[in-house]
């Protein structure tokens, strides 16, 4: 029989983090759902376990982080954050952090949304960001780390986000054209995305498994 897991996730409130609640909430593979977050979400559920938590004090709360599955659906973007330092204080340091933490706590695996272009080693800062993440969360000892990089996200989101959504309405008429080599740059929609990283989580691998936007779209469509 199954060993029914505790599962982490951290930035619900986002668009592809929002999803991917709804469904750990659904699961029968986890039996407490513990949602970290700066402010509370208006759900009730017997499963969900809410921590506020200052992600720039997120060690303090080290003690209450303990689980098996973790989440992590952190991002934001320069513009929001107002500079580039603000930017990667939420998509690498909170992000790190909290893979420290949860694995120090004994967690086996760290499912995290990243974006299509992460390099370390990229010119391009979004995508530096995003790409020395990955590279630090692989070093945290983890039993699993599965990175997702998807396109272009679709969505209702409760943000106003300009650039993402005139992109949005440029480049999903163009779907239905984007095939072979050009699938993986198809915009993808985040419930797609979050039904990956359960599915993901699911599949018991070890070791560091990187998921492009057209894998993802493969994926989300199995759970």
């Amino acid at each position: 029989m199954q060993k029914v897991r505790f599962a982490l996730i951290a930035g619900a409130t986002g668009l592809v983090g929002g999803h991917c609640l709804e469904h750990l909430l659904k699961s029968d593979r986890y039996s407490q759902v513990i949602s970290v977050g700066r402010r509370e979400l208006p759900l009730i559920h017997p499963k969900l376990e809410q921590k506020i938590v200052d992600f720039n004090k997120l060690q303090s709360y080290a003690t209450s982080l303990a689980a098996d599955d973790v989440f992590c659906c952190l991002g934001t973007t320069i513009k929001k954050a107002g500079s580039k330092e603000a930017f990667y204080k939420v998509d690498h340091t909170y992000v790190l952090e909290l893979a420290k933490i949860t694995a120090n706590k004994g967690a086996a695996q760290f499912i995290v949304v990243s974006a299509m272009g992460a390099d370390a080693g990229s010119m391009v800062f979004y995508n530096k960001v995003k790409g020395e993440m990955e590279r630090d969360i692989q070093q945290q000892g983890f039993e699993a780390v599965h990175i997702l990089r998807p396109s272009l996200l679709l969505g209702e989101r409760t943000e106003h986000r300009t650039g993402e959504e005139l992109a949005s309405k440029i480049m999903k008429p163009l779907s239905s054209l984007m095939i072979g080599p050009l699938e993986k740059y198809k915009p993808i929609e985040a419930e797609t995305v979050a039904k990956a990283m359960l599915y993901a989580a699911a599949q018991h691998q070890k070791g560091t498994h990187i998921y492009q936007s057209d894998e993802i779209a493969r994926l989300g469509s199995k759970l």
